[in-house]
């Protein structure tokens, strides 16, 4: 029997937030990278990572909401959630660990004050940052 899903629509504002600044940070990073050149190479190795984490988050979500469901340290009333489950607990829990997997790389670009201009290049090489002696005065 399906409930009503108010668990679901309390993580629609979750959901809505980390969507928004998500895309925000996805303007931003493509502004940034429009400017210094930046090889689509670099870009694409943060997107792989991100989804890699991602996928990694919803993994242990599944795995630790089973435990804790099944080992009856959480409950969820029946009459509230929307009634499809992943093993012990509803679907609507992924929702905030959908949200986290958008959300925490968004921000670390929205608060990125260095606009990226401290990392080391994709290529490996390290930036030069000892200082060189002035050349001698051949006079």
């Amino acid at each position: 029997m399906t409930g009503t899903g108010t668990y679901a629509l309390l993580a629609v504002p979750f959901i809505v937030v980390a969507v928004l600044a998500a895309v925000a940070a996805g303007i931003i990073a493509s502004r940034r990278a429009g400017s210094r050149g930046r090889a689509v190479s670099g870009r694409r190795i943060a997107m792989v990572s991100g989804i890699v984490a991602g996928v990694a988050l919803l993994v242990m979500t599944v795995v630790f909401n089973n435990v804790i469901v099944t080992l009856g340290i959480v409950a969820y009333d029946p009459a509230r959630i929307s009634g499809v489950r992943i093993g012990a607990f509803p679907i609507e829990d992924l929702a905030y660990a959908i949200a986290a997997a958008f959300l925490l790389p968004a921000l670390w670009v929205l608060f990125d004050r260095t606009g990226g201009r401290d990392r080391v290049p994709v290529t490996g090489a390290v930036p030069d940052t000892q200082p060189h002696p002035e050349p001698e005065d051949p006079r």
